[in-house]
C-alpha cells in the first residue's frame, strides 16, 4: 500500500473532524440552543421562557474556540468586555474555552451577570476525570476576572461562573443525565447562615447524552437529536421545529445540514480506514504464516540431516534475517 496514500488520508479524515468539530461548536452556539441549554441546567432560568432567554439575557454573540483557558501573566486582558481574547500560554500550546459568552439573570429584581462556558466533550474518559477540568474551567473564569470585574480587594464584585460539559459518548451509567457540582454550606459547628450570593461562584454541569428516545427531559431529547450522527438534517429541522418550536433560520439550517454531511464523511472515511487496515492486517497475518512455515521446514530438514543446533540456529539466522534468540525461540517450538 502507498504510505503517501495513508497519510493523505488520514489528513483528510484529520481536516473533517475537525471541521465536524467546529461545526457542531457553532451550532450549539446558537442562542436558541443556549437558551434552552440554560433554563434546564442554570437554576437562574428556571422559570424563564427559552425565547425570553435568547433575546434578553444572553449579552452580545457567543464566541467560538476564541477565549483562551489559561494564559500566562496577561491572565485574560479584556476577555469579559470582549477585547484581547486570543491570550496565548508561554508554557504550553494555547486552549480555548469551546463557546463563552455572558448572561445576565433576574434575580430579586436586579440583574446579575454570569460568566458561561460550554463545552462539547466527545471521550468522557481523556486520562483523567473530566470534572476536574470542569471545576478546573471555573477557577480559570474566576482568577479571569481580575483587572476586569474587579480590582484590588474589591471581592464582592466578582460574577458567578458556569461549566457546561455535553458528553457525547459517556459510559451506560450516566446516559441520558444531567449533573451539578457546587460549592454548598456545611455547619461543623453552630448553625449559621452565610448569604448564598457570597460562596455559590461556581457550578460544573455534566450533560450526558444517549439516545433520544430514552431521554426524559426536554433539553436531552434536544441534544440527542441535534448531535445524532443517525438522523438526517431535514428529520433533525423538523423535530426542532415542532416539538422545541425552534425557528429555522437560514444559517440554523444550513449549520444542521453541514454537520449531517461532515458526519457521514467522516463515518464513511472510517469505515474505508478500517477495510483497509484489515487487508493490511491480513496480508502481515499472511508473510508471518508463510514465512512460520519457512522456518519450520527448514529445522526439520537440517535435523533430519543430523545438523547440529547450533549450525542450525545459524543457517535459520541468515537465510531469515533473524536474531539468535528468535531463533532459538523457532528451533525449541520445533523439537
Amino acid at each position: 500500500m502507498n504510505i503517501d496514500t495513508t497519510i493523505a488520508k488520514n489528513i483528510r479524515v484529520a481536516d473533517e473532524k475537525a471541521s465536524y468539530d467546529a461545526a457542531c461548536k457553532r451550532l450549539l452556539s446558537e442562542k436558541i440552543i443556549l437558551a434552552w441549554i440554560m433554563r434546564s441546567c442554570l437554576e437562574e432560568y428556571r422559570d424563564c421562557d427559552v425565547d425570553e432567554i435568547a433575546e434578553k439575557y444572553i449579552e452580545g454573540t457567543p464566541q467560538v474556540g476564541e477565549v483562551a483557558v489559561a494564559p500566562d501573566e496577561s491572565n485574560g486582558i479584556s476577555v469579559i468586555q470582549g477585547a484581547g481574547n486570543e491570550d496565548t500560554s508561554l508554557t504550553e500550546g494555547t486552549v480555548t474555552y469551546d463557546i463563552r459568552f455572558l448572561a445576565v439573570a433576574p434575580v430579586s429584581g436586579e440583574l446579575i451577570r454570569l460568566i458561561i462556558n460550554i463545552e462539547a466533550q466527545n471521550d468522557f474518559y481523556p486520562g483523567y476525570p473530566l470534572i476536574k477540568r470542569g471545576i478546573y474551567y471555573c477557577s480559570r473564569m474566576i482568577s479571569a476576572q481580575y483587572g476586569t470585574e474587579f480590582a484590588n480587594s474589591h471581592y464582592e464584585n466578582i460574577k458567578k461562573v458556569y461549566s457546561l460539559w455535553i458528553c457525547m459518548n459517556p459510559p451506560k451509567n450516566r446516559e441520558n443525565s444531567i449533573t451539578r457540582y457546587f460549592i454548598g454550606e456545611e455547619n461543623l459547628v453552630g448553625s449559621v447562615k452565610e448569604r448564598k450570593a457570597n460562596y455559590d461562584l461556581m457550578v460544573a454541569v455534566m450533560i450526558c447524552l444517549g439516545k433520544d428516545e430514552d431521554s426524559n427531559t426536554d433539553v436531552l431529547k434536544l441534544l440527542n437529536v441535534l448531535l445524532s450522527t443517525e438522523k438526517n438534517s431535514e428529520d433533525k429541522c423538523q423535530i426542532m421545529e415542532e416539538d422545541f418550536r425552534i425557528k429555522m433560520t437560514q444559517t440554523l439550517e444550513s449549520e444542521v445540514s453541514l454537520m449531517c454531511n461532515l458526519s457521514k464523511g467522516i463515518e464513511e472515511k472510517g469505515i474505508e480506514k478500517g477495510i483497509e487496515k484489515g487487508i493490511e492486517k491480513g496480508i502481515e497475518k499472511g508473510i508471518q504464516k508463510g514465512l512460520d512455515r519457512g522456518i519450520t521446514a527448514m529445522i526439520l530438514t537440517l535435523k533430519e540431516l543430523q545438523i547440529s543446533s547450533d549450525v542450525i540456529i545459524k543457517q535459520i539466522c541468515e537465510k531469515f534475517d533473524l536474531s539468535e534468540e528468535a531463533a532459538k525461540i523457532y528451533l525449541r517450538e520445533v523439537s
